[in-house]
This record gives C-alpha cells, sequence and structure tokens, in this order.
C-alpha cells in the first residue's frame, strides 16, 4: 500500500477522533433527502459506521476522507492527464466569472456538502438564501462559452477520464484499507462520545410519548 496514503488517513482519523467530543445533536440542517457522499458508502462501511451512527457523525468522516481522495486525484490529474487537467482548470476559471461568491468554499469538513439553506417553510419571511447570493447578479456576468472541442479531442479527454476514474477507484480501495485498521479505535470513540447523546435523545422522545399531554402537549 502507498505509505502516503495511509498516514494521512491516519492523520484524518486523529483529525475526525478529535472533533467527535465537540460533537452535539441537531447542529446541522435537517436533511430532505439522502446523502449521497454518506449513503452506501464504502468509506463509511470500512469505518464500521453504517449502524446506529447519526449522519452527522458519518459525514463528517466521509468529507474528510474525500478530501484525501480528490486531493490525491488532483495531483495525478496535474502531472499525468494534461487534456483533463486543461478542461477542469477552464471549468474552474468560467464559474469564478459567473459565481463572485461562494458560500460553500472555506467550510469545515464537518459542515462541507451539506445543504447551505434549510427548507423553505410555507408563508416565512427571509431576506436572501446562500443559494440566490451565489447566482451571477446579472445575464451579463455569464463568460462566452469555450470553442466547441474535435472529435479527436472528445476521444482524448474521454478515454483521460477512464484513466481518472480507474486511478480514483484505486486510491479509494486503498484508503478503505487503510481506514479498515482504525475501526476499533473509531467505534470506541462513537461509543464513548456520541452514545450517550443518542440514549439521551431517545430518553427524552420516550418520557414525551408517555406523557399524559401527548400529543396535546406537543
Amino acid at each position: 500500500m502507498d505509505g502516503s496514503i495511509e498516514a494521512r488517513v491516519g492523520d484524518v482519523v486523529d483529525d475526525w477522533l478529535s472533533w467527535l467530543p465537540k460533537w452535539r445533536p441537531g447542529t446541522h440542517t435537517r436533511r430532505t433527502r439522502l446523502c449521497r457522499t454518506c449513503f452506501g458508502s464504502p468509506v463509511i462501511r470500512a469505518a464500521g459506521l453504517t449502524t446506529d451512527v447519526p449522519h452527522a457523525v458519518q459525514h463528517a468522516l466521509a468529507m474528510r476522507v474525500k478530501a484525501v481522495i480528490d486531493a490525491s486525484v488532483d495531483a495525478y490529474t496535474e502531472s499525468t492527464l494534461p487534456l483533463l487537467s486543461r478542461e477542469i482548470r477552464a471549468n474552474e476559471e468560467r464559474k469564478a466569472a459567473v459565481a463572485s461568491y461562494r458560500p460553500a468554499d472555506g467550510l469545515d469538513p464537518e459542515f462541507a456538502g451539506l445543504e447551505l439553506d434549510p427548507p423553505a417553510e410555507r408563508e416565512a419571511p427571509y431576506l436572501f438564501t446562500f443559494a440566490e447570493l451565489a447566482r451571477p447578479a446579472s445575464p451579463a456576468a455569464f463568460v462566452a462559452e469555450p470553442a466547441p472541442l474535435t472529435a479527436e479531442e472528445k476521444a482524448a479527454i474521454r478515454a483521460e477520464l477512464r484513466l481518472a476514474d480507474e486511478y480514483a477507484a484505486e486510491v479509494g480501495g486503498q484508503v478503505c484499507m487503510a481506514l479498515y485498521r482504525h475501526r476499533e479505535r473509531m467505534r470506541a470513540a462513537v461509543n464513548e462520545f456520541v452514545e450517550p447523546w443518542v440514549q439521551s435523545l431517545l430518553a427524552d422522545l420516550d418520557s414525551t410519548l408517555n406523557s399524559p399531554l401527548w400529543p396535546h402537549g406537543l
């Protein structure tokens, strides 16, 4: 196994373990759909956190691990796949020109990838949403589309995309193998820092449901 990958995964796990005692229930916006990063993730499965673990706890680990994989794939693409690297840079420049404000940039890993705006409530007034702020101010803000690619360029980029996907799958496998070695201490930390909060929430829910005021007292 690539030693640098194993070392980076170890650093990620250490960082997640140092964050875990700070976690509290209800610190994130409620989700209206399944998280594509965490649901069915081999990373979460390798870490042994697929059951009885709140999504926010899973997500904080998954996004830290994703950053390791993305960094490895970006470095490989930059050094080995020139056409794909050029297209990615051009696309990033177009996005930067269109959206001068990017509310999702610079978030801590436990918040990255989550919905920035809460679900809208009917007839609830609001001044703005983060999604609206990220949109261009006017159609004039859009930049001109690049010249169309030739058939040969398209074929070459598809070939490079396949190589990038294969490399990402390889790195992902290495990351999961490295993560598996830490699953016992991760599960122990969940039992120590997360499970008491979960049990407290369940006890509060049970107390509420057994109240003589329920459901009128809610």
